[in-house]
């Protein structure tokens, strides 16, 4: 006859361990060196991984498709194509698919906009690999990420008359013109990226020369570098 198990010595079985989970990234930045350096931190802190990688919006949303995807970390400010746009389509993509957005630009320029084009959190690039981490860990649990610093900007009353830059007045939409304007693009070419009519990104200019109280693209130009919008 066997022994009986020991509970002193946790008997002959021990409870069953829940197997770790896989977890899923894709990254989409254009520098490679980014890619790598991400790939690096998420691979230490998570076991299990998979990961794929774009190094445009273009080919992410084609790799989308291939399998289903935790994370996305996602750089809004590569060539070829808008960020914000990109977003959009990859939030539409797949649904529970948690998008990242990483930026070299200040969070108080571009957070909130991402969260309400549904980012499920912001970073920029000059964060701390354990702060990735964590921001990664919390949309994971199906959590939205901000800053502790951005948080505080929040509850301290981001409202109209909280002295607001300019640009923050703007849209979405006419943010992105903005930025395309920046960069030195025509019309012509912005209605291609954004596949709007000329008359439209007409429209979407003159709101902007507007609510911002410019008068040439050169001002919008101007304004945009001082307030480091484009790269």
């Amino acid at each position: 006859m066997n022994p009986p198990d020991n509970p002193a010595t946790g008997g002959s079985k021990s409870p069953a361990k829940t197997p770790e989970r896989v977890i899923h990234f894709m990254i989409v930045d254009d520098h490679a060196i980014i890619r790598q350096g991400l790939k690096q931190i998420l691979a230490d802190a998570f076991k299990k991984s998979v990961f794929g990688e774009a190094e445009n919006g273009h080919e992410a949303l084609r790799k989308i498709s291939d399998q289903p995807w935790d994370v996305v970390l996602l750089d809004i400010s590569m060539p070829g194509g808008n960020g914000l746009d990109v977003l959009q389509q990859l939030v539409d993509a797949r649904a529970g698919m948690a998008v990242l957005v990483l930026s070299m630009h200040p969070e108080d320029q571009f957070a909130v906009r991402v969260l309400k084009g549904g980012a499920a959190g912001y970073v920029t690039k000059n964060t701390a690999s354990e702060e990735v981490v964590g921001a990664v860990k919390k949309v994971l649990a199906g959590g939205k990420y901000i800053s502790a610093s951005l948080a505080e900007n929040l509850a301290t009353g981001l409202t109209p008359s909280s002295g607001k830059s300019p640009h923050e007045t703007l849209s979405q939409r006419e943010a992105q013109v903005l930025r395309l304007i920046a960069v030195g693009k025509s019309a012509k070419e912005i209605a291609a990226d954004l596949a709007l009519s000329v008359k439209t990104v007409s429209t979407y200019r003159a709101r902007i020369l507007e609510k911002m109280k410019l008068k040439t693209n050169a001002d919008i130009i101007r304004y945009a570098m001082h307030e480091k919008l484009v790269e």
